[in-house]
This record gives C-alpha cells, structure tokens and sequence, in this order.
C-alpha cells in the first residue's frame, strides 16, 4: 500500500503523426506529462514517509505497552489471587453470610402495630397523615422491644 505505483508505469510520448502539431506544443505536452509524473511520484513518496513513521509510532505504543504489562507482577510472583479467585471467594463469604443470618421474628405486639400502620395507609392512600395515630403506637412499640434489648445485652 503505497510502496507501489497503483498505475504501471509506461512512458508517453507524443509522437506526431503529420505534419499537422508543432514541436512547440509536443515540447509542452511532454513536459506536462512529466511533471505531472514528478507531482505523483512526490505524493507517493511523502505517503510512503507518513506510513513508514505511523509504522514506527505503532511499534513504540505496542513495546511501551508490552514494557507496562511486564512490569506488573504475575501471580505467580506475587501469590496474590486471581480476579476468579477473588469472585469464588466472594461467593463463598456471601452463602456464608446468608447462612448467619438469624432474624428473630418480632413480638406479637410489634407485628400488630406494624399491621395497623400498612392497614391504615392502604385505607388512606391518598391522605397518609391521616394514619399519625398508628405510626406513633407502633414507634412506641419498637421503643419497648429496642429497650428490652439494650438491657439484655448491657447486663
């Protein structure tokens, strides 16, 4: 690509078949021609410069590149784990974690409450205020359970 003439080269020459062209204008048509030879064979060789330097430009990006990934430590180097390491052992703390979980179902007192607060808003969708009373019984539930347990763990 650019290293060769996209048209073989064949050299013209205006020969005059009669008497009929003077030699002024085959002198200019043959000047015309090559000049225009020498336009495109700068073109060429100025593409063949600019490719030679992307080519080159190319070469450093990839050996900067390839210098960057050697200078990383490699696990057998480091023993530190692999990204699929990490994501089986994050799995495994999530199922554990799941495992733990203990949740303690809440007092029958709490559980009302709470189901006064959902009745009410779903009986007032449209004016939620209108439930303060039930919101205020069931904070005043969850005071209660919080305190019990405070103390059971403070003593």
């Amino acid at each position: 690509m650019g290293a060769s003439e996209s048209k073989p080269e064949s050299a013209s020459v205006w020969k005059a078949s009669g008497p009929g062209i003077s030699h002024d204008i085959r002198d200019s048509l043959q000047t015309d021609a090559s000049r225009a030879r020498l336009v495109e064979d700068k073109v060429q060789a100025r593409v063949a410069e600019e490719l030679k330097q992307l080519q080159q430009a190319e070469t450093e990006a990839l050996n900067r590149a390839h210098e960057r990934l050697a200078a990383y430590p490699t696990d057998a180097e480091d023993k530190s784990p692999s990204r699929f390491t990490l994501g089986k052992e994050v799995e495994e703390l999530r199922r554990k974690l799941e495992e733990r979980k203990q949740l303690r179902s809440l007092p029958d007192s709490v559980e009302s409450a709470r189901s006064d607060v959902v009745r009410c808003l779903r009986d007032n969708d449209r004016r939620p205020l209108d439930c303060w009373q039930e919101v205020e019984n069931f904070k005043a539930e969850v005071k209660k359970l919080e305190t019990t347990w405070v103390s059971k763990v403070a003593s």
